[in-house]
């Protein structure tokens, strides 16, 4: 292709799936737009807030809905030569239709349906191809693997300075559970953590309208270990600085294996599961899960256990720095450019 590609991205967001599709969609896009891409978001409600708070210059393609018809006709409408899907409920046949013959990339967690895509990318450390035989097209490229997580870039620039952690007591915990926080599960954390922390500062991260996010704010005005940190924009510096976390076990788990940070990972969705799993059974996190029974007090043993055992973290930070170096984005934005070069593409309109 002689001109810089167009690239739509069609991802994914809302009270119940949570802002970490689009989140790694922009960071894939940045390292996209780096080499020369092109990128646009199709616009819809629950993108469009997440995409207001952490990139209100992104350019967008409008749509009134979320669902597979809206979408389609927002990209009726769109010029653009390549698309980039995160968005789980659409099928093989939307990928084709959304795509009309354009190079697409679509990340996944599930290998669960097929997938009508040039290119693949799972980030489990779990996952083998054999996993999507069948559910792919012939000659479909895979990138498996947290060696292709999108982790933003300012991750991978801290990891020198995270590797070298010093070791002693616990100072400082960062506690994440994703920007929409599920069923307030943010709160219900720090009722379980705060009475065993002593003097540890906690930083906590969410998003405006997380339901957590009121009494949060509320209890750290009387509570001086508590800084609510609400849409940040500087969650590498925050990873970096803690010396444990409590986080969902989404995509945000790349970053903290980034940076080498020792976690207690939540499941709070069925596709978290086998990721967490995995890392569970690697020793490179401890993982809970908030629907079990006894969630309360595997969580209590789970953090005691990182707040009274420093060879404990020293280990699981050594193996979760293992799993991923933080430069997975840069990988796969050169892998679905050579895709789209491959492929002549006829001048079309601006993306807008």
């Amino acid at each position: 292709m002689s001109e810089d590609p167009r690239i739509l991205f069609v991802a994914n967001a809302g009270p119940d799936v949570g802002g970490g599709h689009v989140m790694r969609s922009l960071t894939l896009a940045r390292a996209l737009a780096q080499r020369g891409a092109a990128c646009a978001f199709l616009g819809a409600p629950g993108v469009e807030a997440v995409l207001q708070a952490f990139a209100p210059d992104v350019d967008r393609v409008a749509t009134d809905g979320e669902d597979a018809f809206a979408v389609l006709e927002a990209t009726n409408a769109a010029a653009f030569d390549a698309v980039v899907f995160d968005h789980y409920e659409l099928t093989a046949d939307d990928h084709r239709d959304l795509g009309r013959g354009r190079p697409a990339l679509v990340i996944d967690d599930l290998a669960d349906r097929p997938l009508a895509a040039d290119l693949v990318v799972d980030s489990g450390p779990q996952r083998r191809a054999e996993d999507y035989q069948g559910l792919i097209p012939a000659g479909a490229r895979l990138l498996l693997g947290p060696g292709y997580a999108p982790v933003r870039p300012e991750f991978a620039a801290l990891r020198g300075h995270a590797l070298a952690r010093p070791e002693g007591p616990v100072a400082r915990i960062l506690v994440s559970m994703g920007l929409t926080d599920v069923g307030g599960i943010t709160g219900r954390v720090l009722d379980r953590l705060r009475p065993r922390i002593g003097q540890a500062a906690v930083d906590v991260v969410l998003g405006e309208a997380a339901p957590s996010r009121i009494g949060l704010e509320r209890l750290a005005r009387h509570d001086p270990r508590l800084t609510v940190h609400v849409d940040t924009p500087h969650m590498a510096r925050l990873t970096a600085a803690a010396d444990f976390a409590v986080g969902a076990a989404g995509s945000s788990t790349w970053e903290r294996c980034t940076l080498a940070l020792p976690s207690v990972l939540l499941v709070l969705a069925e596709n978290q599961r086998p990721a967490a799993a995995a890392l569970n059974e690697m020793g490179a996190a401890l993982t809970v899960d908030p629907a079990d029974p006894d969630f309360d007090q595997a969580f209590d043993r789970a953090t005691l256990r990182l707040l009274s055992d420093s060879a404990a973290r020293r280990r699981i930070s050594a193996k979760c720095a293992e799993v991923c170096d933080g430069l997975g984005a840069a990988r796969t934005a050169e892998a679905f450019l050579e895709i789209i070069a491959l492929r002549d593409s006829t001048p079309r309109p601006s993306l807008i």
